[in-house]
């Protein structure tokens, strides 16, 4: 066996092992919010892609793109450039336990009802894509025709928009 196939191998079996856990305010598996841009690369390895907000953006920040795992990292300028939000289409990521993916629009809501969280807003965006917001909990969920298309998640942040970084980062 050549050392790139022991290497191909060697990641399948690391993506495998990912914990994709999505802990509200907290992160994924070991990428928490606060890490910086060099601690989430020593974990997830070289982005594919790095993405630089346009001078349109409403915050300077810098992206994280890695494609095969259906992954992207933010890291805000205002925030030291500190890991403070991902999206993801990753089929295997779960909330509660729950492969999300694998869930109807109305299970989602259903799943969110279940673990104590009742304010939603429901909003119609373009291309027949129906977005869930759950602003205190920081995660808005994107739907085309009842299916989850992406999921953005960020740290959480108080009354005064002050982020509330997770203990230890």
């Amino acid at each position: 066996m050549s050392k790139t196939d022991e290497r191909a191998i060697t990641m399948e079996l690391e993506k495998q092992q990912f914990d994709n856990e999505i802990q509200l305010g907290r992160g994924i598996g070991d990428l928490t919010f606060g890490l910086s841009m060099e601690q989430v690369e020593d974990i997830m390895g070289e982005p594919e892609e790095i993405e630089e907000s346009s001078e349109e953006d409403e915050f300077e920040h810098k992206a994280f793109n890695y494609w095969d795992t259906g992954f992207s990292f933010y890291f805000d300028k205002e925030d030291d450039y500190r890991l403070s939000c991902i999206e993801t289409a990753n089929p295997n990521v779960t909330l509660w336990g729950k492969k999300i993916f694998e869930l109807s629009l109305q299970e989602v809501e259903d799943l969110f009802k279940a673990n104590g969280v009742q304010s939603v807003e429901k909003e119609k965006i373009e291309n027949n894509v129906t977005c869930l917001s759950y602003e205190k909990e920081m995660i808005d969920l994107y739907f085309e025709e009842g299916k989850l298309l992406a999921v953005n998640f960020g740290v959480h942040m108080d009354d005064n928009l002050e982020v509330l970084w997770p203990a230890g980062s």
